[in-house]
């Protein structure tokens, strides 16, 4: 693909609220700070428009601050908030977030009653997306029946111009109670080009009782997906794809880095990829580019705080090396 491709995306904006201290909980009083802006799809069209490639988002906020928040934090990134739609009929989303340690976190969501669980395929600025030749599609944001049609939309918008489509199923357990949600990862898995699970979310995707992960990776290659992408954390990442019938792989390492708020850091990670592949790096060079995008993602306490350039990436990798 040529180097002024358009990625778009889609889902929820919210604010998060962080505990500012470990183990807070929910169950009793305590101090949070925020609000930043977040929602896991803004989150990358963020990263992508940081890396200077078209970045064009999709959703719904609320007549509100954290809506006007949300927007304008995203066009100072640079990213075509044209397709964001604000409405009266219900506020900005919220999530609440309380950390039992670096890694580890809790969440309460106002995602599927707030404004970005109005969204509905009527929203969607057909014409815009007609100028998006890829569509990143986040598991956390098939929350509805609504939203889940919106994206089958966009798919077929975006698939009908031979565009392409990646996946990050990013499964939140507070989500998996939603019955939408399941028949939604299979429906959208069908038409990924590019698969962006972490670790512990590939057995997920096996359709047998056996959840050996190369097992997994190659019926999905099999099936059809170009590139699968493992995040593994601080672990660093792999990537897999079939040359000649035989499954090509590559690994990167973790790069040492001071873990402060791990949130954002998969989208970081899977913009870089997917921006830096479509852009014609090599898999390898989008791969440990991404698993350096991660990295400096974790060193910032919010959301997008941790969002970084090119120059940035290099450097690290240059400081590492």
């Amino acid at each position: 693909m040529a180097m002024s491709v358009n990625i778009c995306t889609m889902g929820e904006l919210l604010v998060e609220f962080l505990s500012r201290n470990p183990n807070q909980g929910f169950t009793q009083p305590g101090e949070f700070i925020g609000p930043y802006p977040s929602g896991a799809p803004a989150i990358f069209a963020a990263q992508v428009a940081r890396l200077d490639y078209k970045s064009t988002l999709f959703g719904c906020v609320g007549n509100d601050d954290f809506g006007r928040l949300n927007i304008e934090r995203l066009r100072h990134e640079g990213v075509i908030t044209d397709g964001i739609t604000i409405i009266d009929q219900a506020p900005t989303g919220t999530a609440f977030v309380s950390y039992r340690n670096q890694i580890d976190r809790d969440f309460i969501f106002n995602i599927p009653n707030s404004a970005c669980g109005h969204f509905t395929a009527k929203h969607l600025d057909i014409g815009l997306l007609n100028q998006c030749q890829h569509i990143h599609i986040m598991g956390s944001s098939l929350f509805s029946f609504r939203m889940i049609d919106a994206m089958r939309k966009a798919i077929e918008v975006v698939k009908s111009h031979n565009g392409t489509v990646s996946f990050d199923p990013n499964i939140r357990k507070e989500m998996l109670n939603i019955p939408e949600m399941e028949q939604a990862l299979d429906y959208v898995l069908e038409y990924t080009d590019i698969f962006i699970p972490s670790e512990g979310e590939v057995s997920h995707f096996s359709s047998s009782q056996d959840h050996c992960e190369s097992d997994v990776v190659n019926e999905l290659l099999n099936n059809g997906i170009k590139h699968i992408v493992i995040k593994r954390g601080s672990k660093g990442a792999s990537h897999y794809r079939l040359c000649n019938g035989e499954i090509s792989e590559c690994h990167v390492s973790g790069l040492a880095t001071r873990v402060v708020d791990p949130t954002g850091a998969g989208d970081c990670f899977g913009a870089t990829f997917v921006s830096l592949l479509l852009a014609g790096y090599s898999e390898e060079k989008s791969l440990a580019y991404a698993n350096a995008s991660g990295a400096l993602a974790v060193s910032s306490r919010g959301p997008m705080e941790g969002l970084s350039s090119l120059t940035q990436i290099e450097n690290l990798l240059s400081s590492t090396h």
